[in-house]
């Protein structure tokens, strides 16, 4: 049975603006090396080139914690962030983390609500399956729901896609 995504109230996929699930297996890598890679912003840049600007609240360090608040840009909008789950994976479980995210804005076109969630699974046979997940509700959200190709989906398979490159290169 694969687990899947814990999902807030008002941001269930299907009850929302956009919604977005990228997913890939790849062997050779454990649930907790992709966690730790993810959780250590300081290689977001090599995993992924559409978050940037990324600042701790209260001078926390580089590492994504249960609870932490932080920012950073995305799709050229400031989002304001708090982790809400974070698990190491166990015998029984998948790692997770996942974060909830808003922007700051007076403008309705720039307000945005997300949930952005991901899970490591470890398979069979050495293999891996990372999975990310986003839903979304707000102007944004809806004008990248109806762009064709959906900007979010394509620079979210980029973002999976790298980080499992940089988890590996960390792992080996």
């Amino acid at each position: 049975m694969q687990h899947s995504i814990h999902w807030p109230n008002g941001l269930v996929p299907g009850e929302v603006d956009n919604f977005v699930s990228n997913e890939i297996v790849v062997a050779g890598l454990t649930p907790n090396a992709a966690l730790d890679t993810l959780i250590d912003t300081r290689t977001w840049a090599a995993q992924y080139d559409n978050a940037t600007d990324i600042e701790f609240h209260d001078g926390q360090p580089p590492h994504l914690t249960a609870g932490l608040r932080f920012q950073f840009v995305t799709f050229g909008l400031p989002v304001q962030a708090e982790i809400t789950e974070l698990e190491r994976a166990t015998d029984d479980s998948p790692a997770r983390i996942a974060w909830h995210g808003w922007t700051e804005s007076d403008d309705p076109n720039e307000q945005l609500d997300v949930h952005h969630a991901w899970l490591f699974e470890a398979l069979p046979g050495d293999r891996l399956r990372l999975l990310t997940q986003e839903t979304q509700n707000g102007a944004p959200a809806r004008d990248m729901a109806t762009t064709t190709p959906n900007p979010m989906l394509n620079k979210h398979q980029e973002w999976i896609e790298g980080l499992a490159q940089v988890a590996a290169n960390r792992d080996s």
